[in-house]
């Protein structure tokens, strides 16, 4: 499944997906088709630079990290420095859980 399968479905009211995210943009913490779990988180949950989360940015669904935050807007970042944006806190909808094996 794919991380806009896994954004829908979080958004949709899902508690949690496991997906297997493809590309190496976020080696060495998450490798190419590693088996991960996110994590539903809403509006309320707190979100803080370094987590890993799925968002959408300008259109795009990334699985990547929070480098800033800004009042309700959140910065995503892949694990090799580059910004893909800046997105409304709202557009966070789940977190990475942690290693799968």
């Amino acid at each position: 499944m794919s991380e806009t399968w896994a954004y829908n479905q979080l958004r949709f009211g899902a508690e949690r997906v496991t997906i297997h995210p493809r590309g190496h943009s976020m080696e060495p913490l998450i490798m190419d088709r590693q088996k991960v779990t996110i994590v539903r988180v809403t509006g309320d949950d707190e979100i803080a630079v370094g987590d890993i989360v799925l968002a959408r940015v300008r259109g795009h669904v990334y699985l990547h990290k929070v480098t800033a935050i800004d009042g309700r807007r959140v910065q995503i970042s892949n694990n090799h420095g580059h910004v893909n944006g800046w997105t409304h806190r709202d557009r966070v909808v789940g977190r990475y859980e942690g290693e799968q094996q």
